[in-house]
């Protein structure tokens, strides 16, 4: 469970949740993922997969919180790369404690256990027994919250696990990639009374929060339409014999869609108040031919390698629709094969006024110049997010620019508070979802599919994000 969660961060073959518990293998490398056949229906198939749960009842009145935590007892599971950024975090967070640790690599796991003692904590008990060990984590230690960033086909086994054994779950991106094992997460949320947080740090990006404050000020006046993305050259990356390289382009082979949508969607979903006020309601998807991976192996490895004798079916570029029930449009696009530099695209268009990202870029009628760009910088002096404003110097050297610290702090402060969570399980569903419903309208001739409502019409009810701050 070492690895990164995130990454950096329909139906068609798909490692499901069934699949992994049945799994025996020591590691979930390239041939356990290419070993597992189609779950819900071969590529190509009319019938689209089980989009509504009829059978949960209706959802809470009101944003799920629970009782107040004073200390925050937290158990790690995956201590790669993002798994350790994520424990440096907590350690200068007040009011949480790591006293579990569980990794498939031993040493990844002492070196956590390190940095806790380093930080004036006590040992936390170390859980090194298998790719399963998570599960007698979850069962045997006194913990108020289970965190997650192993690849991402452990993330669901993690969440249920922590949340059956009375645990708040938090899972690095995406939450889930197939529809039955999101409705799965929300429907265990409900059951068990548990917090389900999907972890998207690109939400507390400051340009994405001033985004947001904007939206909020009503300076971008009705927002209309939003584009995010992940477009990302991961071509080295996927091809490492460590660290990603063993499990993220095994995904490559087997499935051709959307596959990280949470990056630029998350942000630009709060914008436009989805599962509060709003949501997403119908999607299409279409790929573009698949030649990136293919031309990397091929420049940078012997005829003789196996590497050369892979294939792979995601398109380089994906370009996903979803209209809103409002509406409303977002574009979501995917590009991790092709060289490129990094992008979020993290677009905001409302009546009145637009945010546009890489470069950031603002402009609203009446005070921007007429048909000129403002540069992003230039509003932070007044419309800084509060957040950024109170906790710039406690974030300063976090992972990704901050932002990191500033997800971790936030969870804990909500868990300590009894406060809902900035994300909740609703939002950690319909946003991954993308996932499995972007594979379906691809191989499907970009059908149009309906977007499951995780949260049984409570989106109309529910009350929308606010500014929060330290």
């Amino acid at each position: 469970m070492s690895e990164r969660g995130d990454g950096e961060r329909g139906t068609g073959p798909r490692l499901g949740r069934r699949d992994l518990l049945k799994m025996s293998a020591a590691g979930l490398g390239l041939a356990a993922l290419e070993a597992c056949g189609p779950r819900g229906g071969s590529a190509g198939s009319p019938a689209p997969p089980e989009i509504q749960r009829s059978d949960l009842g209706p959802a809470p009145q009101e944003p799920f919180s629970a009782p107040p935590i004073e200390t925050v007892r937290i158990g790690m599971v995956g201590v790669g790369l993002q798994g350790t950024s994520h424990v440096r975090n907590f350690l200068g967070v007040e009011g949480c404690q790591i006293t579990a640790v569980c990794d498939i690599v031993p040493e990844k796991a002492e070196r956590s256990a390190r940095l806790v003692e380093e930080a004036g904590f006590p040992r936390p008990t170390l859980y090194t027994s298998g790719e399963r060990d998570f599960q007698r984590l979850c069962a045997e230690e006194e913990l108020d919250l289970v965190f997650t960033a192993t690849p991402w086909e452990w993330h669901v086994p993690v969440c249920l696990s922590a949340m059956s054994n009375g645990k708040h779950a938090a899972t690095e991106v995406p939450a889930a990639y197939t529809l039955e094992d999101c409705w799965a997460l929300v429907e265990s949320a409900e059951g068990h009374r548990k917090h389900c947080v999907m972890m998207e740090n690109c939400n507390y990006g400051r340009m994405e929060m001033l985004c947001f404050h904007l939206v909020k000020q009503g300076l971008l006046g009705e927002v209309l339409h939003a584009e995010g993305g992940y477009l990302h050259d991961l071509r080295g990356i996927k091809f490492e014999d460590r660290n990603e390289g063993l499990w993220r382009r095994a995904h490559s082979m087997q499935r051709n869609g959307n596959l990280y949508p949470t990056h630029g969607l998350g942000p630009v979903a709060n914008c436009m108040d989805i599962n509060r006020g709003d949501r997403f309601a119908t999607l299409v998807s279409m790929s573009s031919p698949s030649r990136g991976l293919q031309n990397w192996a091929r420049d940078h490895y012997p005829p003789e390698d196996p590497k050369r004798r892979e294939t792979y079916v995601l398109g380089d570029v994906n370009s996903s629709l979803i209209q809103t029930a409002l509406g409303r449009t977002i574009l979501v696009q995917h590009n991790t094969n092709l060289p490129r530099p990094y992008s979020r695209i993290n677009l905001v268009e409302g009546t009145r006024g637009i945010f546009s990202g890489y470069p950031d870029r603002v402009y609203v009628e009446g005070i921007s110049e007429p048909h000129q760009w403002d540069e992003a910088q230039a509003w932070l002096e007044e419309y800084d997010h509060p957040l950024w404003r109170e906790m710039e110097e406690q974030s300063a050297g976090a992972g990704h620019g901050g932002m990191d610290y500033m997800e971790d702090y936030r969870l804990i402060k909500c868990l300590r508070e009894g406060l809902p969570t900035d994300m909740n399980v609703y939002d950690a569903a319909a946003i991954s979802a993308v996932t499995p419903l972007s594979e379906w309208s691809v191989a499907n001739g970009s059908a149009p599919i309906e977007f499951p409502d995780f949260t049984r019409g409570k989106w109309q009810s529910w009350p929308a994000l606010g500014l929060v701050g330290a």
